[in-house]
């Protein structure tokens, strides 16, 4: 089990560290039902991984390592294709990055968030979290890490319960400092947000390109052993 959280850490902080949903709960947490969007959607964003998580465990079942402690060869193929799109991800995001005065573009549903019930906040957090292309390709990328180590099925479990804690820090840090602080969280919550909307691009290019060289170097690696 130790091997298996160690393996998927990065996983869990790229996941973190998405700035569009930490955007959107900070929007969140300046309308009327902030007290119970926001952490409706934080708890969408932890179902949503938890799910792909799951889906994916159980889909890889039986690929633990082989008798020589090597990982199967598909299961180096897969981590090969997965590093290959994160690249992708990485130049579509550097391309889209606004340059000079340019003002970066933000999403249609961050201009609807004062409509929101807590219902659809919770549906956003599971789209969010489980259909972004980035965190679809780390929750993948993390659960066949879980699933080829020699972990048992509960250790297995507790494994993916520490990566989606991980990678729900990000959504859930301005909850925590909402909760905490009250008015007196609105210039951080504020200045976190315009940073955020500023560097999307740029976060999102970088963390996909450094999991993209994990990815794909140990699937080199493996592949030539």
């Amino acid at each position: 089990m130790g091997e298996a959280i160690g393996q998927i850490l990065a996983y869990g902080v790229g996941v973190a560290l998405s700035p569009f949903p930490i955007i959107g709960v900070v929007l969140m947490l300046v309308t009327p039902r902030a007290r119970s969007n926001g952490p409706a959607l934080l708890l969408g964003w932890v179902l949503g991984l938890a799910l792909v998580g799951t889906i994916v465990l159980l889909v890889s079942g039986g690929a633990g390592p082989g008798e020589q402690g090597e990982p199967a060869g598909w299961v180096s193929a897969l981590d090969l294709a997965l590093g290959a799109l994160l690249l992708w991800v990485a130049v579509k995001h550097w391309r889209e990055r606004p340059r000079g005065d340019e003002e970066p573009a933000l999403p249609k549903w961050m201009h609807a968030v004062d409509s929101f019930t807590p219902v659809r906040a919770g549906v956003l957090g599971i789209v969010l979290s489980a259909l972004n292309p980035k965190n679809l390709l780390l929750v993948i990328a993390a659960a066949a890490t879980i699933a080829r180590t020699d972990a048992s099925a509960g250790g297995q479990a507790v494994a993916l319960a520490v990566f989606v804690v991980i990678g729900a820090l990000g959504t859930g840090t301005p909850i925590v400092l909402y909760f905490a602080l009250k008015e007196r969280s609105r210039h951080i919550l504020d200045g976190l947000k315009l940073w955020m909307e500023r560097h999307n691009s740029a976060i999102v290019s970088v963390i996909c390109l450094l999991l993209a060289a994990k990815l794909v170097g140990g699937a080199i690696s493996d592949l030539s052993s």
